[in-house]
């Protein structure tokens, strides 16, 4: 049927005109490209097109994620390399151990032994001890340990007077600083009471290894030479482990400032009442300690209470949950700095002394225990089962007693 306004005649028809589709579209509809496909309309003889080889595959390899705070997994040791890091643990402990036991034997005096029983064992500790901090803060125990050892023999078989000081005051500041190095971070309170323990007693046998040497001492020359090296080479330690002065933070920063503050008026009140107190309060000030001393038979030490044993508590327990504790551990030095200062007294009995040290211990303790609970008052969750949560996640992993801390 023709149209009016056609003309007769035939006529071609042309097709609409179908949208181009990309490869992209054709391979997403087919599963493959199109090129690959061989058209049926070409004739059974012609070549099949070349197959497009496809990149190979390649797979990331899986990295475990680091957790901040978190030391590597150390490479699996050999068993003979197991059995010998045991034997020379063992071996260093039998070391303290002989040591502390020949030094003793000076201070026991029903006991006649040669007195070059006592000086062998202060050499012995002073040793141990220089090989022992050496390998917990990760430096070289066999150079420290035998320069140690012949600083030591020089001292003893020269009997110079000066080399019998240093001997003495070195091991005391060894002692003071292995102490705090010695301990490990505790959650709980009873921990912090056990950690305390330990490295009082390590400055206990570090000032029996001191006295042993009988060097000619000023008691408050040497109190403060060993006071002050004590706190300088442990804070020394601590920038590294507490990660240097970028990773001490408004918290760490309150505790160093703190901490300096509360020992400078310590000593400088201390020393300014030597100096320039009137009379009257310093007799007033002597009755009052003889009265004390004659009723409880000691005296605590004031750096030891204020000072010492609360900043060893506090630090003990935030290094469960931060590395920043690691700040407040180092002002635990200058405590065991005045323990072993302490044995060197040779107007104090063995008696005394022991009283004066566990009254110190436990009213720093206590102190601490104060600060402690305010710190977490402050700055912890509160309820009773929010803090014991609390004290269950706080695992801030650290190496062990035994271990390198770098």
């Amino acid at each position: 049927m023709v149209r009016a306004d056609q003309k007769p005649g035939r006529r071609r028809a042309v097709p609409e005109p179908k949208p181009r589709r990309s490869r992209s579209d054709r391979q997403d509809r087919t599963g493959v490209d199109a090129r690959d496909q061989q058209d049926p309309q070409e004739p059974a003889g012609s070549p099949a097109p070349e197959a497009v080889p496809e990149p190979p595959t390649l797979i990331a390899p899986q990295v475990t994620p680091r957790v901040q705070g978190v030391p590597p997994a150390e490479p699996k040791r050999s068993l003979a390399a197991r059995l010998t890091v045991r034997a020379m643990k063992g071996l260093w402990l039998l070391t303290v151990l002989a040591g502390a036991a020949a030094v003793a034997t000076h201070w026991i005096p029903d006991l006649s032994v040669p007195d070059v029983v006592a000086t062998a064992g202060a050499v012995t500790l002073t040793t141990a001890y220089a090989f022992g901090l050496a390998a917990r803060t990760g430096g070289r125990p066999l150079l420290s340990g035998g320069l140690a050892l012949a600083l030591a023999l020089a001292a003893v078989l020269s009997q110079v007077p000066i080399l019998l000081a240093g001997a003495a005051v070195g091991t005391a500041v060894l002692a003071a600083v292995l102490g705090v190095m010695s301990t490990v971070p505790a959650a709980r309170f009873v921990g912090v009471v056990r950690e305390v323990l330990v490295a009082v007693a390590v400055a206990v046998v570090g000032g029996f290894a001191a006295e042993a040497y009988e060097a000619e001492l000023s008691l408050e020359r040497t109190g403060y030479l060993v006071l002050g090296l004590s706190l300088l080479c442990a804070l020394g330690l601590v920038y590294r482990l507490g990660a240097g002065l970028h990773g001490l933070g408004k918290r760490g920063l309150v505790m160093i400032v703190g901490g300096v503050g509360l020992l400078t008026v310590t000593l400088a009140y201390t020393e300014a009442l030597g100096q320039w107190g009137s009379p009257a309060l310093i007799e007033g000030i002597e009755s009052s300690v003889d009265v004390v001393r004659d009723t409880l038979g000691a005296v605590p030490r004031p750096i030891e209470v204020l000072l010492g044993f609360p900043a060893l508590a506090w630090g003990i327990s935030t290094r469960a949950r931060r590395r920043q504790g690691w700040w407040v551990c180092a002002f635990g030095a200058a405590g065991l700095a005045a323990v072993t200062v302490s044995m060197l007294d040779p107007d104090v009995s063995v008696l005394e002394s022991g009283l004066t040290l566990l009254y110190g211990v436990v009213l720093g303790l206590l102190l601490g225990y104060v600060v402690i609970r305010a710190d977490l008052f402050l700055t912890g969750p509160r309820g009773r089962r929010a803090r014991r949560l609390e004290e269950a996640r706080a695992h801030r992993p650290e190496p062990g007693r035994m271990q390198p801390l770098l």
